[in-house]
């Protein structure tokens, strides 16, 4: 589901480069739960948005669903992360001016689904904010942008759900509520999960932890069955 091959990033500081990823090779299959861990600097934010294709590599390899990114132009990559991606991000990006219920909406809107509107209620109420469709981003708490977050990337079920750090402005119990919606969310859709994370106890429901240090891979661990 996700191919990832000799993966390397290079930005420019000043007048040297500076190397963010060296060479990462990564294979998630369809349906599994991918945590990505490790301190801050290690790469983490930047592996993740190559995966999305938000950002391109200096070098090396992504595939999703059997797709290569490297080389797609702007329109073909819009295209492919509207059938195959759901983002989580922490600080939610919902737009302010929209209503809970019509930024659930959008990505269904943005390909034509005439029940965009309908499919938007009804995971809305999935998500425990029912009576809460009606209000705008700024008149909800935190917690309930990030489920309000979570129903925009789930809402179009897409195979592949990317999500930066989805707890991480949220207080613990809340915290608890948005991992246990994800499980929940992705057990319905059979949906391949990597999400970046400093939380042990949102690490410890994956089903796979990948450690980053220095931009390379130092370890991989798959929960024993």
């Amino acid at each position: 589901m996700i191919e990832i091959a000799r993966l390397t990033k290079t930005l420019r500081s000043g007048d040297r480069p500076v190397q963010i990823l060296h060479g990462i090779d990564l294979h998630v299959p369809a349906g599994e739960f991918v945590a990505i861990m490790g301190p801050s600097g290690s790469g983490k934010s930047t592996l993740l948005g190559l995966i999305a294709g938000l950002d391109t590599p200096t070098s090396g390899s992504v595939k999703l669903a059997g797709q290569e990114l490297v080389g797609l132009g702007e329109d073909a990559l819009a295209r492919l992360r509207g059938r195959t991606l759901g983002f989580v991000f922490q600080s939610f990006h919902l737009i302010p001016t929209l209503t809970a219920e019509e930024n659930v909406a959008v990505p269904l809107e943005l390909r034509g689904d005439r029940d965009a509107r309908a499919r938007a209620k009804a995971l809305l109420a999935t998500v425990g904010l029912a009576d809460r469709g009606h209000h705008l981003p700024g008149q909800l708490s935190g917690g309930e942008q990030q489920r309000v977050a979570l129903a925009r990337a789930f809402v179009a079920e897409p195979p592949i759900l990317l999500a930066d750090e989805p707890t991480g402005n949220l207080d613990s119990a809340t915290g608890d509520r948005v991992l246990a919606l994800l499980a929940d969310l992705r057990a319905r859709m059979g949906t391949t999960m990597v999400l970046v994370t400093h939380d042990p106890g949102l690490a410890a429901r994956a089903d796979r932890v990948v450690t980053l240090k220095d931009g390379r891979i130092d370890s991989d661990h798959r929960r024993a069955p």
